[in-house]
């Protein structure tokens, strides 16, 4: 079975002194339902980077969960291992999947800024675009109107607050759903990590 990577979000228990690296259960459980065995990034670049020659994944996965510092979240060190991966990744074409946070680390790296928006935490609504007409979660409070070369934009939820996003030559895909907390998972977006990873379809 193939090996994707996948970041996990930082919890801060101050009790103990102790920042943890953390991530849903249902992320791995998602991404076995694609088809790859997946392994979690700890938040330490020489860490990854290890790991990224021992493994050799077919794809990363950049997970939900924290804001970005520069727009008041509180794990530095996330935002810095996942520019560094996002930054291997397009060196070595390694495909990348970002959902939620994922997408905004993308949008952030390629100069797209981020807006506070009203709306979007836990709800469903409808989006419009290549994936078609269809109604999907949302669990965040900041998000992007413009998108910024080489990203195009591949769907727009009804108040104009974009919802997915491809690079133009590079495999990298994010959406701002979260396909991991449905209690069904979708097929289109298990189909759309078998697509953007490259696995043949069965």
């Amino acid at each position: 079975m193939d090996v994707v990577f996948y970041t996990q979000r930082v919890e801060i228990k101050e009790k103990y002194g102790e920042r943890w690296d953390c991530a849903d259960q249902n992320i791995p459980f998602f991404l076995e339902k694609c088809g790859y065995l997946s392994i979690p990034v700890p938040n330490n670049w020489e860490i990854a980077k290890m790991m990224l020659h021992q493994f050799k994944p077919v794809g990363i996965v950049l997970t939900g969960g924290n804001s970005l510092n520069k727009y008041g979240g509180d794990a530095p060190e996330r935002d810095a291992l996942e520019i560094k991966l996002l930054s291997y990744a397009l060196e070595y074409d390694i495909p990348v999947f970002g959902f939620c946070r994922g997408m905004q680390v993308i949008l952030d790296f390629f100069g797209c800024r981020l807006e506070e928006v009203y709306g979007h935490v836990a709800v469903h609504h409808e989006i419009h675009g290549i994936f078609g007409e269809r109604k999907v979660n949302s669990y965040h409070r900041q998000a992007c109107f413009l998108a910024n070369p080489p990203l195009e934009i591949l769907a727009k939820a009804e108040d104009g607050v974009i919802e997915a996003v491809r690079h133009k030559q590079k495999p990298v895909l994010g959406i701002m759903w979260h396909p991991e907390r449905e209690e069904l998972f979708s097929s289109d977006d298990i189909k759309c990590v078998q697509k953007l990873f490259g696995k043949a379809e069965e």
